[in-house]
C-alpha cells in the first residue's frame, strides 16, 4: 500500500521521535559508540529544548527497556503528590477540582531523576555528554515549529498580566517569537551547565558524576529555588484565582526513580510490557484480553466493524480505569483478574453490534458506587483564563500542552521506549533562575476521599503517559508510542493491531486514518467526558462514517492527517526497523 514515507529499515541502529532534531541527535549518539541507553537520554533531553510546548525540565517520564537476555523493566519517573496536598488544603481553597493550571497542581518533577537513573545503571556515557546537545540548542538557538510561536502567542498577555517569570523567559524582547526563527533558552541552558559544574566537581568517575547531578537538581540549587519560588508566590491559575503553590524543596529532595517489573500480558505469541496501574498502560493489555476472542485479520484494518470493535473494547478497559488504577503503593488493583483470559471473555461478551451509551467498569466489588461518584465529579468546573491540561487530539487549542515520544534501538539489541511530558511552558509559571516549569500531573487527582485516584501526599497520580515495549520469544520485538493523553493507548492500540493481524509494516500502521474515543471522563481539568462520541479522520471514508453512525457512535469527523503522533523502532526480519507518523510534520524516524 501507499505510505508517505519508506518504513526504515538497517542493521546498525534507529531512532524515532516527535522532532527531527532530536531524533537526529539520538542517531548521533549512536554513531558515535553510544547505546540505546545513551541514545535515548540525549534525545529525551533535546526534545525539552525544541518541543518546549510539549514537555521541559520540570516534567515526568515513564520509561521501558530491554537488554538481551534480560526481563523488560520500567524506570518510573513520574513524581508523587507534595506533601502538602490533600483533599481537606484543596476543599479549604474552595476547589472540588485540582487546577489545571499554575503551582497549585504542581508534583515533584521526575524526568531528570529517571533518565540519570538509566545512565547510570544502563548507560555508557557520562552527564555532559547526553546534555551537550540540548545545552547546545538551548544557548544557541532552536528553529521555533509554528505551534510553539502559536502557544506563547496564546498566552502572551496572560504572562505579561500574571506570570512575569514566563514573559520573561518566552518572550524574548517583550514579542512573541517567530515561526522558524532561531529561539534560545539562556536560563535552561544555564541551569544545565550549572549542574554539569556540580557534578565533573565530583571527579572524574562516572557514576560519582551522576549521583552529584541528581544531588544538584533534588537536595542542591534548583530544589531550592523551586522551594524559594513555591513558598513565596501566590499566582493566577485556572480556577481563575491566584493561589499559592504546594511544592517544597523537602518533596524534592525525597524524591528518587525507581525500577519496576512491567504489566506484561502475552497476545498472539508476543509480550506486550507496559508500567503499572499508576499509568493508564493496562487499559492496552485489558483491551488486548477482551479482543483476543475476535478474528481481527479478517476486518478491515480501516473499516467500520475494525473500529467499532476496538473501540467498545476500550471504552469496557477505560471504564475499568476509572475505578481501579491508582498507585499500587497504596491502592489495591485487581490487574490478575481484570487481564486473565477468563475476565476478558466475560467483557467481550458485553460488546454488541450498537455502541453503548453507558460507562461499564467490571463487576468488581466497589465498581459501581464508585463509578457514580467519578459521573458526579467529572466536568464539575469550568476553566478560567489560560489553560486547560493535555491536549487528546489534534489540531489543538494553542493555549494546550502535550507530549513528545521517543524509541531507540541498536546494534546490539538494547531497546527503549519513553513518553517525556509536563512542565510544557504552558503549565505553570517558569522558575526564576531556572528558566522552566514544573509538571501540572498534580490535576489528575480526584478530591473525593476513598477513590483510588484521590490526592494522596507522597503518592504518584496515575498519569496518562503510556510507552510500550514489545517481546517475542524473550527477544526484543517493537517500542512504540505517542503523545495525546487519554488517546495514546487508543492510537497505540490500533497501530500494533494493524502490524500484527494485517501485516502491515510500521509505516504503513501508522499512516492508515486514525480514531479515538472521548466517551469516559477526561484525565485532566476540567475532566469533561462525552458519552460515544467517536473522533474519526476524514480518510476513513464516508461509508465508514455513515457505518459507524448507524451503530449508535457520536461520529465527530477531524481533519485527513490530525489524529495521533505514534512514533516506532524494533527488529524484525533480522533488521532494524523504524517509523514515524508524518502529521504535523515533525516526528521523523532515522536509521541505517
Amino acid at each position: 500500500m501507499f505510505t508517505t514515507r519508506p518504513e526504515i529499515r538497517g542493521r546498525f541502529g534507529a531512532v524515532a521521535s516527535t522532532h527531527w532534531i532530536a531524533s537526529a541527535v539520538g542517531m548521533g549518539v549512536l554513531e558515535r559508540g553510544g547505546n540505546a541507553f545513551d541514545a535515548a537520554i540525549a534525545t529525551g533531553f533535546t526534545l525539552q529544548i525544541v518541543e518546549p510546548h510539549l514537555n521541559g525540565p520540570g516534567g515526568e517520564v515513564p520509561i521501558i527497556l530491554h537488554r538481551p537476555g534480560h526481563a523488560p523493566e520500567v524506570i518510573c519517573g513520574q513524581g508523587p503528590w507534595p506533601m502538602a496536598a490533600t483533599p481537606a488544603r484543596f476543599a479549604a481553597l474552595g476547589l472540588r477540582q485540582v487546577p489545571g493550571t499554575g503551582l497549585l497542581p504542581a508534583v515533584v518533577p521526575g524526568a531528570f531523576d529517571a533518565w540519570m537513573l538509566l545512565l547510570r545503571d544502563y548507560g555508557s556515557w557520562t552527564p555532559a555528554q547526553v546534555l551537550e546537545a540540548a545545552i547546545d540548542y538551548a544557548e544557541n538557538g532552536f528553529p521555533v515549529l509554528p505551534r510553539v510561536a502559536s502557544s506563547i502567542l496564546a498566552a502572551r498577555d496572560f504572562f505579561l498580566a500574571e506570570w512575569p517569570s514566563s514573559a520573561e523567559a518566552w518572550l524574548p524582547g517583550g514579542e512573541v517569537p517567530r515561526p522558524r526563527s532561531l529561539l534560545k533558552s539562556p536560563a535552561i541552558a544555564a541551569t544545565y551547565r550549572r549542574i554539569l559544574a556540580e557534578a565533573e566537581a565530583a571527579g572524574p568517575d562516572r557514576i560519582r558524576q551522576i549521583e552529584a547531578a541528581r544531588d544538584a537538581f533534588y537536595r542542591g540549587f534548583v530544589a531550592e529555588a523551586v522551594d524559594h519560588f513555591y513558598r513565596h508566590a501566590a499566582l493566577m491559575d485556572s480556577s481563575g484565582r491566584r493561589n499559592p503553590g504546594l511544592l517544597t524543596g523537602e518533596d524534592l529532595a525525597r524524591y528518587r526513580a525507581r525500577l519496576e517489573p512491567t504489566t506484561r500480558r502475552d497476545y498472539h505469541g508476543y509480550t506486550i510490557h507496559k508500567t503499572g496501574p499508576w499509568g493508564q498502560g493496562p487499559v492496552l493489555l485489558q483491551a488486548l484480553a477482551i479482543l483476543e476472542g475476535y478474528d481481527l485479520a479478517a476486518m478491515d484494518p480501516a473499516g467500520e466493524r475494525f473500529l467499532h470493535t476496538v473501540v467498545e473494547a476500550m471504552k469496557l478497559a477505560y471504564a475499568d480505569r476509572e475505578v481501579f488504577y491508582g498507585d499500587p503503593d497504596a491502592v489495591e488493583v485487581p490487574l490478575a483478574t481484570l487481564l486473565s483470559a477468563e475476565h476478558g471473555a466475560a467483557r467481550r461478551a458485553l460488546i454488541g453490534e450498537t455502541a453503548s451509551p453507558d460507562l461499564r467498569p467490571s463487576d468488581l466489588p466497589g465498581a459501581a458506587a464508585r463509578m457514580a461518584r467519578v459521573l458526579a465529579m467529572a466536568g464539575a468546573e469550568q476553566p478560567v483564563g489560560l489553560g486547560h491540561g493535555e491536549p487528546t487530539f489534534a489540531p489543538l487549542p494553542v493555549e494546550w500542552g502535550d507530549t513528545v515520544h521517543l524509541d531507540v534501538v541498536d546494534r546490539w539489541g538494547n531497546m527503549v521506549s519513553a513518553t517525556p511530558s509536563g512542565g510544557w511552558l504552558q503549565s505553570s509559571p517558569a522558575v526564576p533562575g531556572l528558566g522552566f516549569s514544573i509538571s501540572t500531573r498534580g490535576q489528575m487527582g480526584w478530591l473525593e476521599p476513598g477513590h483510588p485516584s484521590t490526592v494522596t501526599p507522597g503518592l504518584r497520580p496515575r498519569t496518562t503517559l503510556t510507552p510500550t515495549l514489545v517481546t517475542r520469544q524473550g527477544e526484543g520485538y517493537l517500542a512504540l508510542g505517542t503523545p495525546g493523553g487519554d488517546q495514546q493507548d487508543q492510537w497505540t492500540l490500533a497501530v500494533l493491531l494493524r502490524h500484527l493481524h494485517h501485516g502491515l509494516d510500521l509505516q504503513a500502521a501508522i499512516d492508515l486514518p486514525l480514531f479515538t474515543s472521548q466517551h469516559f471522563p477526561q484525565s485532566f481539568y476540567p475532566r469533561a467526558l462525552h458519552p460515544n462520541r467517536l473522533l474519526v479522520e476524514e480518510r476513513i471514508g464516508l461509508p465508514a462514517i455513515t457505518a459507524l453512525l448507524k451503530r449508535g457512535h457520536a461520529v465527530r469527523v477531524e481533519p485527513p492527517w490530525s489524529l495521533g503522533r505514534v512514533c516506532a523502532a524494533g527488529r524484525r526480519d533480522g533488521m532494524i526497523v523504524a517509523a514515524a507518523t508524518p502529521r504535523l510534520m515533525q516526528a521523523y524516524a532515522v536509521g541505517r
